[in-house]
């Protein structure tokens, strides 16, 4: 009998699943080299207790060039605008290259709680 109780239980606690964290971005308004603000993102499933999100980018076809990031204080919003933080925007020297942002929601006592990427072609 104890068993047959046991396995609701355990079925019902399996079934609670955490919501992913999810970004994306387009380019918007981004322009060739020399634009230092970055593209609107939006974002979703960011675990409770994230106090900034922490943006980087990386060039995949050119990954040893740091193009840097930013950190966002995060107050439950899903969109971030253009220019919400500074870095060094995409600025490929010939064709198409194609960029990688990895995001991270970080905690008041700076641990990484979930982490997100998401990935474009420049120029589109």
């Amino acid at each position: 009998m104890r068993f047959l109780l046991a396995v609701p239980i355990i079925v019902g606690l399996t079934g609670i699943a955490h919501a992913e964290m999810r970004v994306s971005f387009e380019w918007g308004p981004t322009r060739k080299c020399f634009d230092a603000n970055s593209p609107p993102f939006q974002i979703s499933g960011v675990p409770e207790g994230t106090k900034h999100l922490e943006f980087r980018m990386r060039d995949n076809d050119a990954p040893k060039f740091n193009h840097g990031g930013g950190d966002v204080t995060y107050e439950g919003q899903d969109e971030l605008p253009y220019g919400a933080f500074r870095y060094k925007g995409p600025c490929p020297p010939y064709g198409t290259h194609t960029y990688v942002f990895t995001v991270k929601a970080v905690d008041a006592k700076n641990q990484v709680l979930a982490t997100a990427r998401a990935e474009r072609t420049f120029p589109q």
